[in-house]
């Protein structure tokens, strides 16, 4: 008896033959034509090696679908996804500006104003002032630019200054502007409004303040100048007006061939838990032009929107202290 799950009868391999017995096919051993012989009603086979390229000819149309079965789709014609390919290239907004960080929305709900996902997940960025040919060349005072960046010196945002010419060069660093900060699709995720005010250390009333807005028309903090008559204090707030940071810079806001640091410190300045510091650039650029490097440190867990009033207070710091006045000459501390 067979094996079960075996198929019994006839083996389908050929049985032997006896001795020097062998069959022969009917038609013959193969010739020059190949093997089997050439079929007059079939065309001949093609010669052995690459085949050759088909001559072009009008594209014919897909077969039509199969009729779908009570059994399923098996056999049906599917001709697969449509798949769009974008054009080789980087995509890019401007012709100036470079690859970065795609901002992609959390899942599920969340307090983070939009564009300011990735923000949520550093602890430091890179804010870098382009130099500007005709500032530099000219000592005209033009719209301040910047990049901010990742540790890696990935790009995350851009930002551009907002102001007349007038105002720039009449008023120099105590101008008021309208900033904007875009992501890499070009969209604005957070606006930084710096109204106009004297500038004096002995009367409270002439401090430096920026509302902070993010998305645009929506205020989620205010950096506010503390009055004290050596050291540059800042104020970082909520919406609500109320101190959740305190910025505590150097009596000289100077350093050669250093950084100038300036601490980020809870209301009550017990401790430092980040840092706003500006990088030393070089001789030539600190000299020529007034384009400079901060680096911006606060702790990972810190809320986004404190994070992004602390981008704004950075900016506040650089037009005080960093930019030039109209007499080409940068501040060196609170009591000037």
């Amino acid at each position: 008896m067979a094996s079960p799950g075996y198929p019994t009868g006839h083996s389908p391999y050929p049985v032997g033959h006896p001795a020097g017995v062998y069959p022969v096919p009917p038609y013959g051993y193969p010739v020059a034509g190949g093997y089997p012989p050439a079929d007059p009603g079939h065309p001949p086979a093609p010669a052995p090696g690459f085949l050759p390229f088909p001559a072009a000819s009008p594209p014919s149309a897909p077969p039509p679908p199969a009729a779908s079965t009570g059994a399923g789709t098996a056999g049906a014609y599917y001709a697969g996804p449509v798949i769009h390919t974008p054009p080789a290239g980087t995509h890019r907004g401007h012709h100036d500006d470079e690859p970065g960080i795609v901002h992609a929305p959390l899942m599920g709900p969340t307090h983070c104003p939009p564009g300011l996902e990735y923000l949520m997940q550093i602890d430091q960025v890179l804010i870098h002032q382009k130099v500007e040919v005709i500032e530099a060349l000219l000592k005209f005072e033009t719209q301040n630019k910047y990049v901010i960046r990742n540790s890696l010196g990935q790009k995350i945002y851009s930002a551009k200054e907002k102001s007349d010419c007038c105002t720039r060069n009449c008023c120099g660093s105590l101008r008021y502007f309208h900033m904007k900060l875009l992501d890499n699709n070009d969209r604005e995720v957070i606006h930084l409004v710096r109204p106009f005010k004297c500038v004096s250390c002995w009367f409270p009333c002439c401090l430096q303040e920026l509302e902070v807005q993010s998305p645009p028309g929506t205020t989620i903090g205010y950096v506010i100048q503390t009055w004290h008559p050596f050291l540059p204090k800042f104020s970082i707030q909520n919406v609500e007006r109320t101190t959740v940071l305190m910025i505590v810079g150097p009596c000289f806001a100077c350093n050669c061939c250093g950084d100038v640091v300036f601490e980020v410190k809870p209301p009550n300045e017990s401790r430092s838990i980040g840092r706003i510091s500006k990088q030393w650039s070089g001789v030539l650029k600190e000299v020529l032009t007034d384009a400079d490097n901060f680096g911006v440190q606060f702790p990972m867990n810190l809320d986004v929107k404190v994070k992004a009033t602390l981008l704004g207070a950075c900016f506040l710091i650089d037009y005080i202290f960093f930019e030039r006045g109209k007499g080409s000459h940068q501040k060196q501390g609170v009591w000037e």
